[in-house]
C-alpha cells in the first residue's frame, strides 16, 4: 500500500509557488525555455541526475538561523553541532542538529499549512482526516522538553568504520515541542487488537523528485506509541516547526532514534505487522540480534530493528581545549539523557579513567528531557589532561571508555564523551 498524498511537490507550494518550486517541477524542456536557450548535452544526462538548476539549494538559504554548525553533507543536508554549543537546557534553532532524508517540501519552506490533513487509519476503528485545527480543539496541547538524537550520533569513533554521516556528539538536541499525545489521537481512532507497529509518512521530496519514491516511512511498535511520551507537534520552543524540522507537524517519540520522529507528518498507519517502509529494511536502522565481531558481515535475518537508544551524556562546559589555572576550581557540565527514561547517575574523571568523582545530576524537567549535570574540578599542575564523562542508566549499566559492540552501520555508539584541558600558569 502506498502513501496517500494530498501535497505532491506540484500542489504543496502551489500558492505563491517559488522559482525554486516551478523549477523542481519542471523538466529539462521548461527549464531550456525558461533560460532561452538550449540544451546540447541533454541526452547525456545520466538516469537520477539532476541539473544543478533543479537542485534545491542547500546553502546559505537553508541554513539562515543555524550558527556553528558543521555541514556532513548538503545533498541532502546534513549538519551536527559542537559540543560546546549544545550547553542550553532547551536546544535553540540555530543550534540544533539538522537530519534530511530528502528534500524540503515546497509548503515548509513557504511554511503554508492551508489544508493540511492527517491521516490515520489501518487497524483502527475508526479512521481519522484531522486538519491542525482538529488535533488543537479536540485534544489536549501538551508542552515538553524531549531528546531527539540520530541513531548514528556517535558513529565516527567504531572502528572500523561504517558507512554514513560520521557524526561525533552533535547529532542531539533537547527542545521543547507543543502539539497533543500520539496515544491520545490513536485512542481516539480506537486501535484494534490486531495492531502491532505504526508507519509513518510525510510529504518530503525524493532526492531524485520521483513522487513513487518514497524518502523515509519508519515507525515504532504500537505499545511504544501509545506510552503517552510521543507528540504530534505543531510547535518547538513555542514556534511554528520551522521548515528544517518538519513544518507543519511531525512526530517526537522519545527514546528511539530520531529517524521514527517523522517530519513533513501526513500519514499515521496503523499496521497488523512490522512496518516494512523504506529505511525499515536491510541494515537501516537496525543492528545485529547478538554481537559480532567488528567488521563483520550480518545475515538480513539475524538484523534487527534499532528500539531504545543507549545512556549517553556530553561535556558543553569548558569547551575542548580550554588553558585553565593550576590550582584553581573550575566548573565542567553537561547533560546527560537515556532511551529508557532517567539517568540514574554521572560520574567524571580527570586522570585517564583510573578515578571517578560523582557529579550533581539534576532531575529531567519532564520524562525523555536531558539532565543537567555539573561537577567541579582542579587541576592539580602544568600539564595536560582529559575530562571524561560516564553516565549510568537505572539498570547500572553505563558507558563504555571504548566503542561499544561493532554494527555494521555505525548506530548507537555511547562512548564515553572527552575533552582536553591544559594547565598552564
Amino acid at each position: 500500500m502506498t502513501q496517500p498524498s494530498t501535497h505532491t511537490p506540484e500542489t504543496a507550494g502551489a500558492k505563491g509557488q517559488s522559482r525554486r518550486g516551478f523549477l523542481k517541477t519542471t523538466g529539462l524542456t521548461a527549464l531550456g525555455s525558461m533560460l532561452g536557450m538550449t540544451i546540447p548535452f541533454e541526452r547525456n544526462l545520466p538516469a537520477g541526475i539532476i541539473p544543478v538548476a533543479l537542485a534545491q539549494d542547500t546553502g546559505a538559504d537553508f541554513m539562515a538561523g543555524k550558527e556553528g554548525m558543521v555541514v556532513l553533507g548538503d545533498r541532502p543536508l546534513n549538519a551536527e553541532t559542537p559540543a560546546h554549543l549544545l550547553d542550553d537546557d532547551i536546544t535553540p534553532y540555530k543550534h540544533l542538529f539538522v537530519r534530511m532524508n530528502g528534500l524540503v517540501p515546497q509548503n515548509a519552506l513557504d511554511q503554508d499549512a492551508e489544508g493540511w490533513v492527517l491521516t490515520v487509519d489501518g487497524e483502527v476503528e475508526t479512521p481519522l482526516e484531522l486538519t491542525i485545527e482538529d488535533l488543537q480543539s479536540r485534544f489536549e496541547t501538551v508542552t515538553s522538553r524531549l531528546v531527539i538524537e540520530c541513531g548514528g550520533n556517535g558513529r565516527a569513533f567504531f572502528q572500523p568504520g561504517t558507512s554514513g554521516n560520521q557524526w561525533t556528539m552533535g547529532a542531539i538536541g533537547c527542545p521543547e515541542w507543543t502539539g497533543v499525545r500520539l496515544a491520545d489521537v490513536l485512542n481516539a481512532a480506537g486501535v484494534k487488537d490486531s495492531a502491532v507497529y505504526t508507519g509513518h509518512y510525510g510529504n518530503d521530496v525524493h532526492l531524485s523528485f520521483d513522487e513513487d519514491k518514497e524518502v523515509i516511512s519508519r515507525g515504532v511498535p504500537i505499545e511504544k506509541a501509545l506510552e503517552g511520551d510521543a507528540i504530534i507537534a505543531w510547535a518547538m520552543n513555542g514556534e511554528p516547526l520551522p521548515a528544517l524540522h518538519g513544518f507543519p507537524l511531525r512526530l517526537v517519540i522519545p527514546g528511539y532514534p530520531a529517524s521514527v520522529s517523522q517530519k513533513y507528518l501526513n500519514r499515521i498507519w496503523v499496521r497488523d505487522k512490522e512496518h516494512d517502509g523504506e529505511k525499515m529494511s536491510g541494515d537501516s536502522y537496525r543492528i545485529p540480534a547478538y554481537p559480532v565481531a567488528p567488521g563483520t558481515e550480518v545475515p538480513p535475518e539475524d538484523m534487527v530493528v534499532l528500539t531504545e537508544m543507549p545512556v549517553k551524556s556530553v561535556i558543553t562546559f569548558p569547551r575542548t581545549g580550554t588553558e585553565l589555572a593550576p590550582e584553581t576550581p573550575t566548573e565542567v557540565r553537561g547533560h546527560a539523557w537515556c532511551g529508557k527514561g532517567d539517568v540514574a547517575a554521572v560520574h567524571i574523571s580527570t586522570d585517564f579513567g583510573q578515578t571517578w568523582q560523582e557529579a550533581v545530576l539534576d532531575a529531567p524537567h519532564n520524562r525523555f528531557a536531558w539532565q543537567r549535570w555539573r561537577a567541579e574540578v582542579t587541576l592539580p599542575q602544568h600539564g595536560y589532561y582529559e575530562v571524561w564523562a560516564r553516565a549510568t542508566d537505572q539498570d547500572g549499566i553505563s558507558q563504555p571508555p571504548l566503542s561499544p559492540v561493532w554494527n555494521p552501520r555505525g548506530y548507537a555508539n555511547n562512548i564515553q564523551h572527552r575533552i582536553a584541558l591544559v594547565a598552564s600558569a
